[in-house]
């Protein structure tokens, strides 16, 4: 007996089964991204974070796989249904509004991330990775392994173009939360093209609810970059004219304020005085790595200065958001370390002031090597000046250890600690390119060198 046409599966053309595994291809791995990039104003981007995100979004992929494989009837409604709901996972909760909130209600920001991969990018990895088994049972135009092999195919090449065209396309351009909007709309699309062929276009508008979660987006203050968020907002400071802060990444990363002279955050203000009065600089190159806000240079005519900054839009942000005026220096896009390893040109003084987030420095970015290049860049009588956010005491196994690697390349550095009531501080750190690594000895009362060694320094 042949099966009513009613009771058969809805078929899909060739091009439209393709072209729904293209989408959640892009989206699946577009969310990834995403994900990582809205981790970075909590987490930072070290390897701790990225590790255990690509391999949970993976193991939800593989379990999303293994479902898909056991869905035997209703192929295009799942899929529908998948698709709808991660368009409304994906808007909502890969908005900036929902990951700051999420964030900001945990105790804990480790718990904070655990939430969020339980709650939108494992759910999100899971409902699309059942769309290609599931389609391929549709497939009946082919033999098993070619369509098998045209769907992941497909899939593939959507993720190779998610990837690459929402992180150095979209969030280059139009920022993070178009980026969102564009994995947002192009599941709502997917959904379409599944539920029109399948009898359930009143859905349709349904999904289309999946937008108001890109709408939060909105909500969240600031400017979105590939790189970082970014605002400026007033702040308290004794003495001041009206002070503001200019944030990345939900991090202060500078502050000015209107008065004659105006003031600036404290570290800044203590470089400042290094450069300018212990060394008497004047007319010197000085080197900045991370631009922050720019204010180190701001109406400071005495001396040249470079900034390297990997976010190019971070210049034009603080002078129209922060500074009201020009930036003075010259500003050069380019990763910190790829820029020290590479210049020929020499500074009298390099800062380095390169976070992520508050207190999260980029990991490739506190390497021995990294301090090496630093040291290359300098004139025979130049001085390194590092700007590093530790605890205090100077107690921590992170403070004693990037301390201990800076000195390992400078010999022995000067170290300031400026709030020293503060769990966290700023801690200035300033090396000289003439020193040399030397040995060291401990005084103890059956060999006592203290004498000879102070008669030698004199």
């Amino acid at each position: 007996m042949t099966e009513p046409a009613a009771a058969r599966p809805p078929a899909l053309s060739r091009p439209q089964l393709y072209a729904i595994v293209f989408i959640e291809g892009f989206c699946s791995l577009g969310a990834e991204v995403l994900a990582l990039r809205q981790l970075v104003p909590h987490l930072g981007s070290s390897i701790i974070v990225t590790a255990p995100t690509i391999g949970l979004f993976l193991l939800a992929l593989a379990l999303g796989y293994h479902t898909g494989a056991k869905v035997e009837r209703d192929y295009l409604a799942a899929v529908s249904r998948n698709f709808l709901w991660s368009a409304v996972v994906c808007g909502v909760g890969l908005a900036g509004v929902s990951v700051d909130g999420l964030f900001a209600g945990m105790p804990s920001p480790w718990l904070a991330y655990l939430a969020f991969m339980a709650a939108v990018l494992c759910p999100l990895a899971w409902l699309l990775g059942q769309t290609v088994p599931i389609l391929t049972n549709l497939m009946q135009h082919a033999r098993a392994g070619e369509s098998s092999g045209y769907a992941l195919y497909y899939s593939t090449l959507g993720s190779f173009l998610g990837s690459v065209t929402l992180s150095l396309g979209v969030m280059q351009w139009l920022g993070v939360s178009a980026a969102v909007s564009v994995c947002a709309a192009l599941l709502v699309l997917g959904f379409g093209l599944v539920s029109a062929r399948s009898g359930r276009t009143a859905l349709t508008a349904a999904a289309l609810l999946a937008l108001i979660g890109v709408g939060h987006l909105w909500l969240r203050p600031g400017i979105d970059t590939a790189y970082a968020s970014y605002s400026v907002v007033p702040v308290q400071l004794d003495g001041a004219v009206n002070p503001r802060a200019f944030k990345s990444n939900n991090s202060i990363a500078s502050l000015i304020d209107e008065g004659t002279p105006p003031h600036y955050a404290r570290y800044v203000s203590h470089i400042r005085r290094v450069l300018l009065e212990d060394f008497g600089f004047r007319d010197r190159p000085i080197l900045v790595l991370g631009a922050g806000g720019f204010t180190l240079s701001h109406r400071e005519t005495e001396n040249r200065y470079t900034y390297v900054d990997i976010d190019p839009a971070i210049r034009a942000i603080a002078e129209e958001h922060f500074l009201g005026e020009a930036a003075r220096g010259e500003f050069i896009v380019d990763d910190a370390r790829h820029f020290v390893a590479r210049t020929d040109r020499r500074f009298d003084a390099a800062v380095v002031d390169v976070y992520s987030s508050h207190t999260s420095i980029p990991g490739h970015l506190v390497t021995r090597e990294f301090w090496q290049s630093t040291r290359r860049v300098l004139t025979a009588d130049g001085v390194l000046i590092a700007n590093l956010i530790l605890d205090g005491q100077l107690a921590t196994p992170y403070a004693r250890n990037l301390l201990a690697t800076i000195e390992s390349v400078y010999g022995r550095c000067a170290v300031e600690v400026l709030h020293r009531r503060q769990p966290l501080s700023n801690v200035v750190v300033m090396c000289h390119a003439r020193s040399e690594v030397q040995p060291t000895s401990v005084y103890v009362d059956e060999r006592n060198a203290a004498d000879l060694d102070l008669a030698r320094s004199r």
